[in-house]
C-alpha cells in the first residue's frame, strides 16, 4: 500500500509540473489520471513507462530542460534556493550606497537563466527613462581574481562600439555582479523572429511560436555582418565572450547590438553549451562564438532553431549563399574539422558585399595587466571545456559499445562463438588427457601423445624353430602341404637307434 501511495503522490508531482509548463503552449504527453484500478501491477508498470516518456520529451527540449521548473523537479535539493529573493537582497544592499536608483518592478522569468534576475528600473534624476537591471552570481567558469573581476566589470560602461549595447552602470562584489542598461521596448532579435513581447516569460515567448517565419534576405545579411564584426572586435581585444544567441542581441532599428558581455567574466554557462560540448573540435571561445553564430543564422533564416546538431540537410533558403555559410558551421563535416575564423566567414559571398555605414569608432581600452588575467581566465575556461568534452566522448564510446554488445546480432554471434569455443575446449581437453596418460607411462619423457598403433597382422602358423616367417606365396603351397604331411606322419619308433658317448659322469683314472 505504501508503494502505491508513493506512485500516486509522484504522479501528482508530475501533474503539478505539467500544469506549470502549460505556459509554453506545448503539447506534453503526460499520462491521464485514473481513479479506478490504479493499484493494478500492469497499470503501474504502464504508468511508469508513460511518465518516463514524459520526462524524455521534456529533457530533450532545449528550452524546457534549462528552465527552473524542470531543474527543481528533477533535482530539488540543488535548486531549492529562491534566487529572486537573493537578487533583491543584493540589489537592496547596492541601493544603500547608490540611492539615485529605484526599482519599478521585477521582470519575472524573461530570461532562461536560473541564477540571473531582471528588474525594471528608473533613475531619480531622469524618472521617465526606463532602465533594466540584471543581477547574477558566479558560475563554474569564474577564474578571475576578485580584484581583476571587479576591475573588468567596472570597465564595461567604457566600452563603445556600434554593435555593442551600451552599459549605463556596472558593479560587482565578492559573489555577484549587477549591470544596468537602457530598457528597449522593441526587445531582442529573438523577439523580432518570434514576434514576441519582451516582458513575457521566456517559456511563453519562445517554446511554441504561433507563426514560424524567417527574416528577409537583406536582414539576414545585414544583421549577420554586424554580429560578425563585433565578434571579430572582441576576439582581437582578447575579451572572452562565448554567449552569442538571438536573445543576447538587442535590436535598435536596423542595427544589432550585443548584450551580456559580463557573462564570461561571471563564468556563466553558455546557452548552447549542451551542443558544442559534444564536439571536441570546438575547443576555443572563438570557435564557440562561431558555432553559436551558426545557430543564430539558422534561426534568422528559418524562424526556428535546428532540430538537432549536426544538421544533415538544410531546407530551402532565400539564397544558396546562406546555405553555404550554414554548411560551414553546422554540418557534420564542419563539426569534425572545426570552426572557421570570423574573418573567413566575413569573406563569404553572403556578407562580403554588405557595406556598414555606422561611423562610430570602436573603443574598449583594457589595461595590460587585466589583458593577461583575461587571457589566463580564457585558457582555464577552454581547459574545462576540453575536459568535459573528453568525458562526454568516453561516455559515448562506452554507451555505443554496450549498445552494440547487447544487440541481437551480437548475441547470435556470441552464441555461435561460444559453441565453437566449447567444441574446441572439449577437443583440447581430450588431447590433454591423452598427453597426461602418455606422460605417466613414459615417466614424463614426452608430453606428445604417441601415434595410434598399426592394425594387427593375422596370426602366423606355428613354426618348429620359433622364428617368424612371412606368409607363403601360392607357388609354394604344394611344398608346404608336403611338409605338413611329413610332420603329421612322423613316427618316433621308426627312427634308428643311435650310439652315444656319455661324458657327463666324472671319470677317475
Amino acid at each position: 500500500m505504501e508503494n502505491s501511495w508513493q506512485i500516486v503522490r509522484r504522479y501528482s508531482d508530475f501533474d503539478l509540473l505539467n500544469s506549470s509548463l502549460q505556459i509554453s503552449a506545448l503539447s506534453l504527453p503526460l499520462p491521464p489520471k485514473k481513479l479506478i484500478g490504479n493499484m493494478d501491477r500492469e497499470f503501474i508498470a504502464e504508468r511508469q513507462k508513460g511518465l518516463q516518456n514524459y520526462l524524455n520529451v521534456i529533457t530533450t527540449n532545449h528550452i524546457l530542460s534549462n528552465c527552473e521548473l524542470v531543474k527543481k523537479f528533477l533535482d530539488p535539493n540543488n535548486y531549492s534556493v529562491n534566487y529572486t529573493e537573493i537578487a533583491l537582497q543584493h540589489v537592496s544592499m547596492f541601493f544603500r550606497s547608490e540611492p539615485k536608483w529605484e526599482v519599478v518592478e521585477p521582470l519575472k522569468d524573461i530570461g532562461w537563466r536560473i541564477r540571473k534576475r531582471y528588474f525594471l528600473m528608473k533613475s531619480k534624476n531622469q524618472p521617465k527613462e526606463r532602465l533594466m537591471l540584471s543581477w547574477a552570481d558566479f558560475g563554474p567558469d569564474k577564474y578571475l581574481s576578485d580584484k581583476d573581476f571587479q576591475c573588468a566589470v567596472k570597465l564595461l560602461p567604457s566600452c563603445s562600439h556600434p554593435y555593442i549595447y551600451k552599459v549605463t552602470f556596472a558593479t560587482a562584489n565578492e559573489s555577484s555582479a549587477l549591470v544596468i542598461r537602457p530598457f528597449n521596448e522593441k526587445g531582442t532579435l529573438k523577439d523580432l523572429i518570434y514576434k514576441a513581447k519582451p516582458k513575457d516569460p521566456f517559456l511563453k515567448k519562445y517554446c511554441n511560436p504561433k507563426k514560424i517565419q524567417g527574416l528577409e534576405l537583406q536582414q539576414i545579411k545585414t544583421f549577420g555582418r554586424q554580429i560578425l564584426e563585433v565578434l571579430k572586435f572582441l576576439h582581437e581585444k582578447g575579451f572572452p565572450y562565448g554567449h552569442l544567441h538571438s536573445s543576447n542581441v538587442m535590436l535598435d532599428g536596423d542595427t544589432c547590438r550585443l548584450l551580456d558581455l559580463e557573462n564570461s567574466l561571471l563564468g556563466l554557462p553558455s546557452f548552447y553549451r549542451s551542443y558544442f560540448s559534444q564536439f571536441r573540435k570546438i575547443n576555443t571561445l572563438e570557435g564557440v562564438d562561431v558555432h553559436c553564430f551558426g545557430h543564430l543564422l539558422y534561426e534568422m533564416t528559418y524562424g526556428r532553431p535546428p532540430d538537432s546538431i549536426p544538421v544533415d540537410g538544410f531546407p530551402p533558403a532565400p539564397s544558396a549563399s546562406v546555405v553555404a555559410v550554414l554548411e560551414s558551421l553546422l554540418s557534420c563535416e564542419a563539426l569534425k574539422n572545426g570552426m572557421p575564423a570570423v574573418s573567413k566567414i566575413l569573406q563569404m559571398s553572403l556578407f562580403s558585399d554588405i557595406l556598414l555605414t555606422n561611423s562610430e569608432k570602436p573603443q574598449f581600452k583594457i589595461p595590460t595587466k587585466l589583458k593577461e588575467a583575461l587571457k589566463t581566465a580564457k585558457e582555464c575556461i577552454e581547459k574545462r571545456l576540453t575536459e568535459e568534452q573528453k568525458l562526454i566522448h568516453q561516455h559515448r564510446r562506452l554507451t555505443r559499445a554496450q549498445s552494440h554488445h547487447g544487440s541481437e546480432e551480437e548475441k547470435k554471434k556470441r552464441k555461435i562463438l561460444a559453441r565453437k569455443k566449447s567444441k574446441l575446449t572439449a577437443f583440447e581437453s581430450g588431447e590433454e588427457h591423452l598427453a597426461k596418460y602418455s606422460n605417466s607411462n613414459n615417466s614424463g619423457v614426452s608430453t606428445i601423445p604417441p601415434p595410434p598403433p598399426p592394425p594387427a597382422a593375422p596370426p602366423l602358423p606355428p613354426q618348429m624353430d620359433g622364428a617368424v616367417h612371412p606368409d607363403p606365396s601360392p607357388a609354394d603351397s604344394a611344398s608346404r602341404e608336403a611338409l605338413l604331411s611329413s610332420i603329421q606322419n612322423f613316427q618316433k619308433g621308426a627312427l634308428k637307434k643311435a650310439d652315444t658317448c656319455d661324458y657327463s659322469v666324472p671319470r677317475i683314472s
